[in-house]
């Protein structure tokens, strides 16, 4: 059995068992019933996933998966790929938002090379080299990457999430760098939601009116040539996704099945846990969504999700931002479950 086979079959569903002792905590609390709102679900949704009533403040680590998408070359981005190799150097720098965000909300920041068409002679060694190879294939023409390809690059996630339960960390997040990535992303959500390309086709990088109907036509070329190829979540994946998409995919899941939390970061991420999802539909009750992005689709695809988002900043960066900043939330939540005051305790009249 592969990894990842192992790894889907150890993930379980988060039970209700705790559900009425966790409740009672929050309703105990020196406040009135449900008057912290969103505050008061998120404590409990942590404290379900972690399957404890006794919450500690999270150990936060957030992965940046970098890959390189060769469907560039049909003009869908506004950028060119080599930013893509020179923004993770300057991640590595501690140059980007994700660095600033990351330290803002306490977090370790890991950045992942899983398929940056760059060598990087040179990088520093906090680099970590998992690459799969020089960027994907043009999914206009064909598949992104064979499924050998994708199971090592959702493989490779898994590990990371693996060490960081070694490592004690209890709230994983999720981000992403590669250019052109919001053209995978989008045929992803198509395939395996059904969605239409004109709906949920954005601006990605920003390209004008023109880019985008280049977008929804490259889409619906990918969506063509590949449609033998979308039987299976895995075969999906490989055919439209991209290295950096699976291997956050692999995050999650790793991370599900250690019961850690996985803050979802924005339109790329949230392609990855659909995936994620798919491949294995109890991986949901481990996921928080951080944050509404502003690219078209996002909230048409939330909803189909059946989820909320933390925040709605008019975001659209990736990188993990959104996730940092919902990680901040997350943490005030458990602060106001483990340190307000009990009616209980305080002596405070109830209603």
């Amino acid at each position: 059995m592969t990894l990842l086979d192992r790894t889907l079959e150890a993930i379980t569903p988060v039970t209700n068992e705790l559900d009425d002792q966790i409740q009672a905590h929050l309703d105990d609390l020196t406040k009135p019933q449900g008057s912290l709102g969103k505050l008061e679900s998120i404590a409990a949704a942590f404290c379900a996933a972690r399957n404890t009533p006794t919450p500690a403040i999270p150990k936060k680590r957030i992965v940046c998966f970098g890959g390189d998408h060769g469907v560039v070359v049909e003009g869908v981005s506004a950028f060119p790929p080599e930013v893509t190799p020179q923004m993770v150097m300057n991640m590595l720098a501690g140059g980007a938002a994700i660095n600033v965000l990351a330290r803002h909300a306490g977090s370790d920041l890991l950045v992942v090379d899983m398929g940056v068409n760059d060598p990087f002679d040179g990088a520093p060694e906090t680099l970590r080299r998992c690459k799969v190879r020089l960027g994907t294939d043009n999914i206009a023409v064909g598949p992104a990457m064979s499924g050998d390809e994708a199971r090592m690059a959702l493989e490779s996630g898994i590990t990371i999430a693996n060490e960081a339960a070694v490592d004690g960390i209890t709230l994983l997040g999720t981000g992403d760098m590669g250019i052109g990535n919001t053209t995978p992303s989008t045929a992803l959500y198509c395939a395996l939601l059904g969605c239409d390309p004109a709906d949920i086709t954005g601006r990605g990088t920003g390209v004008d009116s023109a880019g985008v109907q280049r977008k929804i036509t490259t889409i619906g070329q990918a969506l063509h040539v590949n449609r033998d190829r979308l039987s299976t979540p895995l075969s999906t994946l490989a055919a439209l996704g991209g290295f950096e998409i699976a291997g956050i995919a692999g995050l999650i899941i790793g991370g599900a099945a250690k019961r850690i939390p996985i803050v979802v970061d924005g339109f790329i991420s949230t392609a990855a846990a659909t995936v994620a999802i798919a491949m294995c539909p109890a991986v949901k009750d481990y996921l928080f969504f951080s944050h509404m992005s502003q690219e078209q689709g996002h909230a048409q695809i939330l909803a189909e999700l059946k989820v909320t988002p933390i925040l709605d900043l008019g975001l659209r960066l990736g990188e993990g931002t959104g996730g940092a900043l919902a990680m901040t939330t997350i943490d005030a939540a458990i602060k106001v479950y483990n340190e307000m005051a009990t009616f209980s305790g305080a002596g405070v009249s109830n209603r």
